[in-house]
């Protein structure tokens, strides 16, 4: 095997070991070319839920490949770097939000946790959703209840925006969708007066108000595609631009500049690389451990999300 190069190391592996590689949207362009499924996280969280492999090799953060193991609960689920997080994650710790929660008896909370939570916040929540579903999933809650949105406070915003639900905001954030400004936007959109502003709703409010549509990554696809404008601008992170130029090869896309950079990009979701996932696969290691009793209760919110969003 050693004198093979790595991606066929990496497809030899895979089918040594059954394996299924997922990859997000925010990967890599190598990693996104190999893997058997890119997508946003609804739709990695779909095609984990349908695997018939034993190795589901997942290339993304933390929290997604402890998604991919709260529904497949009995199969090997490994993650090229352990040490890749999230800073949404890290903003929602469960005994935080559950003090909250049991200070707060009286607003009689249902939870709606974004999917970049942790599997003990999963366990928490009454529902989850991604920035593709949250408006949907956000309309099915019982209109007697009080709303809690964890932990992304700009995705609630924009949530509220659509729905006209009111809700409590915890005050989390994607550090990497912050650092775009009014300003920095603004001055690409003069540079480029044709071309079309695309945003994440995890961007702060003023820059979703300069956005001509503010999406998830997954609909940024189908928005470029079936759009006549031939430029845009992508306010989300840059790996984002791998799958667009991919998927649309006859449109042009410009990464957004932040406030001190001239694109956005995740120091975590950067730390999967080709090697890494090749090691990964050769050594079914770092695995994602859960607890069946944590998966157990984490899996009655990811599952009511998936069901609900069909």
């Amino acid at each position: 095997m050693k004198n093979l190069d790595l991606q066929s190391q990496i497809q030899l592996l895979k089918k040594e070991k059954n394996a299924l590689i997922l990859a997000h949207n925010y990967q890599i362009g190598p990693l996104q070319d190999i893997a058997d499924y890119v997508g946003d996280s609804l739709g990695l969280a779909y095609e984990a839920q349908k695997s018939d492999a034993d190795v589901i090799a997942f290339c993304g953060v933390h929290f997604m490949a402890e998604t991919a193991k709260i529904v497949n609960p009995d199969k090997i689920v490994v993650l090229p770097d352990l040490d890749a997080g999230c800073s949404l994650e890290s903003s929602c710790p469960a005994p935080e939000l559950q003090k909250f929660i049991d200070d707060n008896p009286q607003k009689n909370y249902f939870v709606v946790a974004y999917i970049n939570c942790s599997a003990a916040v999963k366990a928490i929540a009454d529902v989850i959703c991604t920035s593709g579903n949250a408006v949907k999933i956000v309309n099915q809650v019982p209109k007697d209840r009080n709303i809690l949105f964890v932990p992304d406070a700009n995705l609630g915003a924009w949530v509220i925006e659509q729905t006209g639900r009111p809700m409590d905001l915890w005050q989390g954030s994607c550090y990497v969708h912050m650092e775009y400004t009014a300003d920095s936007i603004q001055s690409i959109k003069d540079k480029h007066p044709s071309a079309l502003l695309v945003a994440h709703p995890e961007c702060p409010t003023a820059v979703r108000m300069l956005a001509d549509e503010v999406c998830s990554t997954e609909k940024m696809i189908s928005y470029c595609k079936n759009s006549e404008s031939s430029t845009f601008i992508i306010a989300t992170e840059n790996g984002m631009l791998h799958r667009l130029e991919k998927e649309c090869p006859d449109k042009v896309f410009i990464p957004a500049p932040t406030h001190n950079c001239a694109c956005s990009e995740c120091k975590f979701m950067k730390l999967n690389t080709l090697e890494k996932l090749r090691d990964c696969l050769v050594n079914l290691s770092p695995q994602v451990a859960i607890t069946p009793e944590l998966c157990n209760q984490a899996e009655a919110s990811l599952l009511k999300m998936l069901e609900q969003s069909k």
